[in-house]
């Protein structure tokens, strides 16, 4: 099971100089709000491809006032160890060197794999489609790491595509090309999302204190996506007129949205409560791990922020239970170690404010 066995911070966010050695299957941070627990979460978030999980940019990862560029290191442990470091200087794009070697953000995705789980997140059923896809490209790439590739690669060909829209351009054979490139990739980012929702949809808990949901995709009008590539491409072509009026590309991949449903009471996720919501998030996130707990690479690292102190006893109860069965390294936050009662086996750290500066401390367990 890969892992982070140490994180480096320096000048990231409120963290100036920061080491932590990681040394139980999880993590329980606590503090005062604004003392940095989520900041340590992100900068772990930043070890899979992507902008992380509150999608910064470069710059305001930097700690203020110096701005000095900042730098992520880890020390991950798995099939084999790696050394991660990422670093941005001020007005310079953000690298990635994995063992000491540059290398693409994407090469992350197979060396380790990372699920979250933040308070932003809470009302993903209710606002617009996008977050959705990014939630259901996060799970699916935690069964895929190449479907980060094929995503890279759909996008590069749909931002060409859309350039020769915006500019009315109306010759075929660049739009030939580029549709063959989008419809290529984009049948492998259908099908992977097809394999991560059934993979899902059997790894849930049918009778456990997270509800169950079914999970389908849908385009933009509700109506079914073209998926294989000839379909895709023949659908693109057929789209031009209206996509240059438009001035992007309307249909394909990046428009399907993720359809969930509260199974047994057959509700839509965006019509339950929001505790419902939660729970329905919380039982994807468990599924998606217990899904992988038995492949050769384990369950993925789950980054579970502020999660505790939505729960009642109850299921917080049967969530720290999940969490020790399953053997997955998580990094949970909440604001005092009573929510982490009843974690057996955590690693337990205090993360205090001093004077604008992150400072951790180990910490007794309650």
């Amino acid at each position: 099971m890969a892992h982070v066995a140490s994180l480096t911070l320096s000048h990231f966010r409120s963290h100036r100089r920061t080491r932590l050695d990681v040394t139980g299957p999880v993590v329980a941070v606590h503090g005062d709000n604004g003392a940095g627990k989520t900041n340590l979460l992100e900068a772990v978030s930043l070890l899979s491809p992507g902008r992380g999980m509150r999608r910064a940019t470069i710059d305001q990862l930097a700690r203020r006032p110096e701005s000095v560029g900042w730098r992520v290191a880890a020390d991950v442990m798995g099939e084999r160890p790696h050394e991660v470091e990422l670093r941005a200087e001020p007005g310079q794009s953000r690298t990635t060197r994995i063992d000491g070697q540059a290398a693409p953000q994407v090469a992350l995705a197979r060396i380790m794999r990372v699920l979250w789980l933040v308070p932003a997140m809470d009302r993903l059923w209710l606002e617009g489609p996008e977050g959705r896809r990014r939630f259901l490209d996060r799970m699916t790439l935690t069964f895929a790491p190449d479907h980060a590739d094929g995503a890279l690669a759909y996008e590069r060909a749909m931002r060409d595509r859309n350039r020769l829209l915006k500019d009315g351009v109306r010759d075929a054979g660049w739009y030939d090309a580029l549709e063959h490139q989008m419809a290529r990739a984009g049948a492998g980012i259908a099908a992977r999302r097809r394999d991560a929702l059934a993979r899902l949809q059997a790894a849930q808990d049918t009778d456990g204190p997270f509800p169950a949901a079914r999970l389908s995709l849908i385009g933009p009008d509700g109506d079914d996506m073209p998926e294989g590539a000839d379909s895709l491409r023949d659908a693109l072509a057929r789209g031009r007129r209206r996509d240059m009026a438009a001035g992007r590309t309307l249909m394909g991949p990046h428009r399907v949205d993720l359809v969930g449903v509260y199974a047994t009471k057959a509700m839509p996720a965006g019509a339950c409560s929001t505790g419902e919501q939660k729970a329905l998030l919380i039982s994807l996130v468990l599924a998606n791990a217990r899904a992988l707990a038995d492949s050769p690479d384990g369950p993925p690292v789950l980054l579970l922020d502020e999660v505790a102190a939505h729960l009642d006893a109850g299921r917080r109860a049967a969530l720290y239970g999940e969490l020790g069965s399953l053997g997955a390294q998580a990094w949970l936050t909440g604001t005092g170690p009573e929510l982490f009662a009843g974690l057996d086996g955590a690693q337990h750290v205090r993360i205090r404010d001093d004077a604008g500066e992150s400072v951790l401390e180990d910490a007794a367990a309650p």
